[in-house]
């Protein structure tokens, strides 16, 4: 027996189902079990991975500020904050996947899929921080004449940075290697490769690379002309490049915290294609929001011509939203159509 429950809509009363029968929801549990064991096996392979480039990223650290303080040279200094913030984004990284293991409770019905996006908006306020202090320290010696750096401590240091970026890159691209996928209801949720975090601690390095070689290349220039000005332009560029990356990853999380669309998402495109289902004549109340950075819910009313053709539609539905857009997180309400669905401005919106 399917279980029903009403849903007002104007002065009428609709039929709306919630639930199937027990043997659908025992395919679903199966079909799910599959899927989180996956994501199970690639969480924990994440996860060595994220702590073995996390210790190389502090011990590298603890070298570059000690070379930057050697060497008098912001612009290491700059490039170990960023590292910092990095350091910080792969220790989230880990306390996400372990948060997300976590069952949902009563007050916290979601479970921590959050963690993540408030742990990434503590890690960008800590490095604009940081960035702001070497910014104005480089503005002080700039005023002050105080340019003298050893370029030969920053040289040795910036190529020890090199090198350990090159490291924490294989070990990244290649440590968390994997392929799988599930056939069926979550036929789009494939994983060919890397783990989320995985992705976005690749390109955090990536971007540490390149602050890296413009180090190196600094250093360089100080040996062979004595340029000493190419320190504190090196701590500028540095910052305005951690500015405009950083407004990114902070425009990601407002978007998650004010529960916007996913930018992969196309809005009209998704309520197109619910329209277009069979024995679907009203589409209204369409919401999707993002619970983190990498998952998705949906929830919608679809108005339809006859009630027997409900359980029919929410499986047509929901095998739409899981394989073509890969939302697995979906409630889909049908209700009986009625004309004065197209002149209401609360469902049309």
């Amino acid at each position: 027996m399917e279980s029903l429950v009403g849903h007002g809509h104007g002065d009428r009363f609709h039929v709306c189902v919630l639930q199937g029968a027990s043997d659908h929801c025992a395919w679903v549990k199966r079909q799910y079990n599959e899927l989180y064991q996956i994501f199970a096996i690639q969480g924990r392979r994440a996860e060595k991975v994220l702590w073995a480039v996390a210790m190389l990223s502090a011990v590298f650290i603890l070298a570059e500020f000690a070379g930057g303080y050697f060497a008098s040279s912001l612009a290491i200094m700059t490039d170990a904050g960023h590292m910092v913030s990095d350091l910080l984004s792969f220790i989230i990284s880990i306390v996400a996947i372990r948060t997300a293991r976590q069952p949902p409770s009563k007050r916290l019905s979601w479970g921590y899929e959050r963690a993540e996006v408030l742990g990434a908006m503590v890690s960008v306020i800590i490095l604009w921080v940081l960035t702001t202090i070497l910014v104005l320290l480089a503005i002080e010696r700039i005023v002050n004449n105080r340019l003298s750096v050893e370029a030969n401590v920053m040289l040795i240091t910036a190529s020890v940075g090199v090198g350990f970026n090159v490291i924490m890159g294989i070990v990244l691209h290649f440590g968390s290697g994997g392929h799988g996928h599930t056939h069926g209801v979550v036929n789009h949720s494939r994983s060919h490769g890397k783990n989320v975090n995985v992705r976005a601690a690749f390109i955090h390095v990536i971007g540490d690379l390149i602050q890296s070689i413009g180090v190196l290349i600094a250093s360089v220039v100080i040996k062979t002309t004595g340029w000493e000005m190419a320190d504190p332009i090196c701590t500028f560029i540095f910052s305005i490049i951690v500015l405009f990356t950083t407004m990114t990853v902070l425009r990601d999380i407002f978007f998650v915290l004010m529960e916007a669309t996913p930018r992969h998402l196309d809005f009209n495109a998704v309520r197109n294609d619910l329209a277009e289902l069979e024995h679907v004549q009203s589409v209204h109340d369409l919401h999707l929001w993002s619970l983190n950075m990498d998952k998705t819910a949906l929830s919608v009313h679809l108005a339809i011509d006859s009630s027997e053709h409900a359980w029919s539609t929410v499986e047509a539905a929901r095998m739409l939203i899981r394989q073509k857009y890969g939302i697995s997180k979906a409630t889909v309400q049908v209700e009986s159509y009625d004309k004065s669905m197209n002149s209401c401005e609360q469902c049309m919106n």
